[in-house]
């Protein structure tokens, strides 16, 4: 019996899969240098071509509160059921919300 894979990113064919239309394409100019502030809301949408600061597949699709800083990398404050996480990801892996 073969055991079941329990990688970071199992179960992900799916879920950090580019559309058609994206194949190929780097992340824009415009979401990878978005000026965001302390208290912005954004979206966190994984960027399955740029593994760096990738954050788990579980935070895909939630919103969240930048806390901070961390270098390049952005801290983000995500409520996960009833618990406050903060995730440490880059710009890439992020959209911006209206407020």
């Amino acid at each position: 019996m073969v055991k079941a894979p329990k990688g970071y990113r199992h179960r992900t064919r799916k879920l950090l899969k580019k559309g058609v239309r994206e194949k190929g394409a780097v992340p824009r100019a415009s979401i990878m240098f978005y000026p965001y502030k302390e208290g912005d809301r954004v979206a966190i949408i994984i960027d399955p071509s740029f593994h760096d600061g990738m954050p788990h597949r579980r935070y895909q699709g939630l919103t969240g509160v930048i806390v901070g800083r961390r270098g390049r990398a952005y801290v983000v404050k995500v409520m996960l059921g009833d618990k406050e996480k903060m995730l440490i990801t880059y710009a890439a892996h992020l959209r911006p919300l209206k407020a």
